[in-house]
């Protein structure tokens, strides 16, 4: 009996020694995003986009001959729970974090990702995410101010509109969308007649609207996320004010027209091109693959930006025969050819930004589909 006791001892320590030896021999990918609350079907559609990569890279082979292996941790897009998400992924051991959708859970896990050495690549597009100098971030997106010199010279230039209110909520992005769309309208000599905050998922907007209505404006710019924008509308339309509605990038979801109802109509959404008419090859068969899968199209542009990020860092790795997340990053700052992707060419200046950008105003139809304004 005491000798088969000692077999089973030997047994078990081989079994705990086997358990680190397999999980090093996967390339371990962190995905940080809201999979519950306010952005939830941005963040599913982040994790299922990073499963599906995953799947057909691991089908080809994996990277350097390792699987990869997906590790998800749901920030519900609170600084708080990102804090913790990037603590808890640099434990379990991941090479890279996919996300966060918004920047302020970015901006709260990135520090934590820069001291272990991890990369990490978010749609954030808050301009403080690149003036940290962390090598280790990569923003897949666009930058706040890029989009808000776009807003103001289509406002102020293009339709002329004469007295436009800035709302935005607290956050980083939004505020910094806002506080940047404010400055560029009024460099080119446009009118802001109001700059205001609401607090995001407070449903009753009344208050602001109130104001709002009082300032007589043409034009409304929210720069806050579709959770609130579509009932900002709603609510807006309620309440008479006939101002044109633009929704910055971030209210470019399929929620925005559920929650604004038959208010949507008219609104206006500035963003970069949307999915379903991206022109690319690897686009249209990724997105095929995506509807395949989960029986959907993806929630927006966002979490195929992503996609491209995780695809980015991978094929730096390939490319330096190394999982050395420093030279993957050194390989990305220095890229003499993008590389294609499915949201257009990727390549990265030296502070992390994600070169090139274009952007479009679409029209949302009384049907909840969206028509093409005007393209940059």
């Amino acid at each position: 009996m005491q000798k088969m006791f000692k077999v089973m001892l030997a047994l078990v320590a081989v079994c705990l020694l086997a358990v680190p030896a397999l999980a090093a021999d996967t390339l371990k990918v962190g995905v940080q995003a809201p999979i519950t609350g306010s952005y939830a079907n941005e963040g599913q559609g982040i994790e299922n986009g990073v499963r599906l990569l995953a799947e057909q890279i691991n089908g080809k082979g994996g990277v350097l001959g390792k699987q990869i292996e997906v590790i998800v941790c749901d920030d519900q897009g609170t600084a708080m729970a990102a804090a913790i998400c990037a603590k808890d992924l640099v434990n379990k051991g991941v090479s890279m974090v996919i996300g966060s959708y918004t920047s302020t859970c970015a901006e709260a896990a990135q520090k934590t990702y820069f001291n272990a050495g991890i990369l990490q690549t978010s749609d954030g597009t808050a301009d403080a995410l690149t003036e940290k100098g962390y090598w280790t971030f990569l923003r897949n997106s666009f930058p706040n101010s890029a989009e808000a010199g776009f807003v103001a010279e289509y406002l102020v230039n293009v339709k002329k509109y004469q007295r436009i209110v800035v709302i935005s909520d607290f956050s980083t992005y939004a505020d910094g969308l806002a506080n940047a769309a404010e400055a560029a309208i009024k460099k080119l000599g446009g009118n802001v007649v109001s700059r205001d905050k609401i607090k995001a998922d407070s449903q009753n907007f009344t208050p602001v609207l109130t104001n709002i209505k009082s300032k007589n404006p043409d034009a409304i710019f929210f720069a806050g996320y579709y959770s609130d924008g579509g009932q900002l509308r709603a609510q807006q339309v309620a309440l008479g004010i006939k101002a044109d509605f633009y929704g910055g990038d971030a209210n470019d979801n399929p929620d925005f027209v559920k929650l604004a109802g038959s208010a949507a109509a008219g609104a206006f959404i500035v963003n970069v091109p949307s999915p379903d008419v991206l022109p690319y090859d690897i686009a249209k068969s990724f997105i095929a693959d995506y509807q395949k899968k989960y029986g959907e199209m993806p929630p927006s542009i966002w979490g195929l930006m992503n996609i491209d990020g995780m695809r980015a860092i991978i094929h730096a790795m390939e490319q330096n025969k190394s999982f050395d997340t420093k030279k993957a990053a050194d390989y990305l700052h220095n890229m003499t050819e993008p590389l294609p992707g499915i949201t257009g060419p990727i390549a990265f200046a030296k502070d992390g930004n994600r070169k090139g950008g274009a952007y479009v105003v679409k029209k949302i139809q009384a049907d909840g589909s969206y028509s093409n304004e005007y393209v940059q």
